[in-house]
């Protein structure tokens, strides 16, 4: 069985302390978590697609929440522990809560044809569940690790993966 794995917005706007959009301390257990998926999928060879927030600075989303990973600042940097991983794969850039909206990750997922896609990343309740959504209408079995998704919010985190395993299908582990 092939696998693909995506891991998303593993970025420093998202994971580090300070930042406006920080989602709190459960993302210490996520990212070491995220690394050794990283890992496992390169030991077998098996393709990851990283994808990264990258706004413009007067994106639309800024009305909702404040301004975070404007393409070219430090927020939108993929973080220490991920960055050497993240060069050696692909990285797809968005602007919207889906990893499909305007972007090429369509494309990427047809030229390896996955029979499975694992997600992992950030946050659980918006960009993780909107990109398990769009790969679900696309009839993709997904995988969702509960280690490897973190949110600021514990009542949407767990909605979230509730919404993803009971709505969509998702297995969520």
């Amino acid at each position: 069985m092939k696998g693909c794995l995506i891991v998303l917005d593993m970025l420093k706007g998202f994971c580090e302390e300070g930042r406006p959009l920080y989602v709190g301390k459960m993302i210490r257990d996520v990212a070491p978590f995220v690394l050794r998926r990283v890992r496992e999928y390169e030991r077998n060879r098996e393709p990851i697609i990283f994808v990264a927030d990258s706004h413009d600075p007067d994106d639309e989303e800024f009305r909702m929440f404040p301004p975070h990973c404007v393409r070219g600042s430090d927020e939108a940097e993929i973080i220490d522990e991920l960055r050497p991983a993240a060069k050696r794969h692909k990285i797809v850039l968005k602007k919207r809560y889906s990893a499909f909206f305007g972007t090429t990750l369509e494309n990427a997922l047809d030229g390896i044809k996955p029979d499975v896609v694992e997600v992992v990343g950030v946050c659980t309740n918006i960009c993780v569940l909107y990109t398990v959504e769009e790969l679900r209408n696309r009839d993709y079995r997904v995988v969702v690790p509960r280690k490897g998704v973190a949110t600021f919010d514990k009542r949407a985190h767990d909605f979230a993966l509730d919404q993803m395993e009971s709505v969509l299908g998702a297995e969520i582990v």
